[in-house]
């Protein structure tokens, strides 16, 4: 299971850090990261860890967020900088054991996932 949290209302140019806790694997060897999802838009892709090895982001938030894991917490986290009224969506954690490195963009690819958490960015 994957446990999400931290998201909230934060002002643009805020701040904020999403965490995701996982309980009956061990995330170290796994795929994980987040996705967000819009009104009316498709799961888009945020930023993954690929197996632990490294990270990949979405064009629109390089430089601005960062994906990191606590292996002993089997926590991974997301921390939002310089957040968008863009931004504003549903984050959800995901993970899986086995996919491809090309298959690491498409949320139906993805064989756990956490419950979301809304992120909304306005002033």
């Amino acid at each position: 299971q994957l446990q999400a949290s931290g998201g909230g209302l934060v002002q643009p140019g805020g701040s904020l850090k999403l965490s995701c806790a996982a309980s009956g694997f061990t995330v170290s060897s796994y795929t994980m990261g987040w996705f967000h999802q819009a009104p009316g838009k498709e799961r888009e892709f945020v930023g993954i860890s690929f197996r632990g090895v490294r990270v990949y982001y979405a064009d629109s938030v390089k430089g601005r967020f960062t994906l990191s894991r606590d292996n002993a917490k089997n926590t991974v986290y997301l921390q939002m900088n310089n957040l968008k009224p863009e931004d504003t969506a549903v984050y959800y954690c995901a993970a899986d054991s086995r996919l491809i490195l090309s298959s690491i963009y498409y949320a139906d690819r993805y064989d756990h996932w956490g419950q979301g958490t809304q992120v909304t960015v306005s002033s």
